[in-house]
């Protein structure tokens, strides 16, 4: 993980606790968030593939890409939010 993303995700969760709070429900809305998030990157694939017969194809592999980043973008917000570290988390993760 970049300089640049690790200043945004330490940025949003900081937000979020200043604004949300950060007892274990809000821990758990940051998770359900996440469910949220692969859902529109799904719903774009479909848009991609046109597998949505009322709609066709609505959507590029570029809109897949982005909310691709967005749910992973989420789940390092919600690994910050358990108060472990993002990167070590992501770095224990590729080994």
């Amino acid at each position: 993980m970049d300089e640049l993303t690790g200043r945004a995700i330490r940025a949003a969760v900081r937000w979020l606790d200043e604004h949300q709070g950060t007892g274990t429900e809000q821990q758990t809305v940051r998770m359900l968030k996440l469910q949220g998030e692969a859902g529109e990157a799904a719903r774009a694939w479909i848009g991609v593939v046109g597998q949505n017969p009322r709609r066709g194809i609505t959507n590029t592999v570029d809109d897949v890409a982005a909310e691709l980043a967005d749910t992973a973008f989420t789940a390092l917000i919600a690994i910050e939010s358990l108060g472990i570290d993002a990167e070590q988390a992501l770095a224990d993760c590729a080994r």
